[in-house]
């Protein structure tokens, strides 16, 4: 039986609201792991916007959202930098109008970050560009965005498309999302079908293009065997921006050893996502939790996707007031599955670590886009990921590295094979 995705959201939500985060540890064991906090740099490397929350003279990023993240809560969290997502749902129709619907969508979506750091609040936050532009801009005292394009849609099937992007500041690409495109097979195609077994021709290609303009190819949403060509294929690292260990959580979006293997010989790095079902399996919602928990959605005009944590927020002081008390109703009627904590995300780095190495594994969170667990709900409680990575051990040197410093090398590595590809063939 599928269940309606709101019964998923609403069992975030809910989750989400009633737990909390044991404070047992040693009070010097936390001091250690705040001063540790504050020196590395913390950076995540998928978070999902919404264009209209970067305008002025209206609530938006400076001045503080329902969201999960913003500057105000990045701030609080100490997180100190954030790859904005240029996400494009996958479209059906491969004609103009559908690459042109999502072309024009990512080119708001940049010129959101790009207004962020040039009017919104160019005094607190700076666009990266390269590497380098990561501490550069920290010790100016600001935080940093960088952009990644999730789902190359949007390229359409003009190769130009991929140099125009890297030109407007996009870092990372992925070649496809949950379906297939016109670049390669999706992750999904493991339920709906494969298109091109791998890659596509024009996908090829488009790699060749990323690598020669400094873009790092993401295999977080393309098919196994779409990644395993990738990483054959690429002249340079690549990243994973947001997955998991299929180890540990059998889910088509996570990597089997075999693809984190390939990415250990590539140089590459995994990002494991705070992400509930990429994290554990929890067993299914009995029928009559799916059942009151749909209700409780439509009483509250909650959205049938993955914006009712967002919903929820916007909800009127009372109004929410009114639905946490019938959660916790519903709650007890029917108690629900076990939530994705902290501790899991850290058992995922764990097992990369343990397979791959302390070289080639990241952290991300996908929030505002269906991530968030128990203890990284949103951008404030960035702070318990460093506190359970102390408590299992982890140097800040290690540390220092899992944060930031794999992906900043990787993305450093990028840079360099693309100044010999066009040293060695110039434009």
């Amino acid at each position: 039986m599928r269940y309606p995705s709101i019964v998923f959201a609403l069992i975030a939500a809910a989750a989400a609201a009633s737990c909390t985060v044991a404070q047992t540890d040693d009070p010097a064991l936390v001091a250690q792991a705040r001063e540790i906090h504050d020196r590395v740099t913390t950076l995540d490397t998928h978070v999902d916007i919404n264009p209209d929350n970067f305008l002025v003279d209206q609530p938006n990023y400076v001045n503080g959202l329902e969201t999960q993240v913003d500057l105000p809560k990045m701030e609080e969290g100490g997180l100190d930098a954030a790859f904005f997502s240029i996400f494009q749902g996958q479209q059906d129709d491969f004609t103009p109008e559908g690459y042109q619907q999502a072309h024009d969508l990512a080119v708001a979506k940049v010129e959101a970050i790009h207004r962020l750091t040039s009017e919104l609040a160019p005094d607190r936050i700076g666009l990266a560009l390269t590497a380098a532009d990561v501490p550069r801009l920290q010790a100016e005292g600001k935080m940093v965005a960088l952009m990644g394009m999730e789902n190359g849609y949007a390229l359409g099937e003009d190769i130009t498309n991929v140099k125009k992007f890297a030109d407007m500041g996009v870092r990372y690409l992925s070649l496809a999302h949950s379906g297939f495109s016109q670049l390669s097979d999706s992750h999904a195609g493991e339920t709906e079908g494969y298109r091109w077994n791998g890659l596509s021709p024009l996908g090829r290609e488009v790699i060749s293009e990323a690598n020669r303009w400094g873009v790092m190819i993401d295999i977080s949403h393309p098919s196994k065997q779409a990644n395993l060509q990738a990483m054959e294929l690429t002249r340079a690292p690549v990243i994973a921006s947001h997955s998991a260990a299929r180890a540990l959580a059998d889910h088509t979006r996570n990597l089997d050893d075999e693809q984190l293997l390939a990415l250990q010989r590539n140089g590459g790095v995994v990002q494991v996502v705070a992400f509930d079902s990429y994290l554990t399996i929890a067993p299914e919602p009995t029928p009559e939790r799916v059942a009151a928990l749909t209700a409780l959605g439509e009483e509250f005009g909650l959205p049938n996707d993955g914006g009712v944590r967002a919903a929820l927020r916007t909800l009127a002081e009372e109004r929410r007031a009114e639905y946490e008390s019938r959660m916790e109703e519903l709650d007890r009627d029917f108690p629900p599955p076990p939530w994705a904590a902290v501790s899991d995300l850290v058992d995922h780095i764990d097992y990369v670590v343990d397979l791959i190495g302390i070289d080639h594994v990241g952290i991300s969170s996908d929030f505002d886009g269906g991530g968030g667990i128990d203890g990284w709900d949103d951008a404030t409680e960035t702070f318990n990921v460093t506190l359970e990575l102390v408590r299992r051990g982890y140097t800040e040197e290690e540390i220092t590295k899992i944060w930031s410093g794999n992906l900043l090398r990787v993305m450093s590595d990028v840079e360099l094979v693309a100044a010999e590809l066009n040293a060695a063939s110039p434009e």
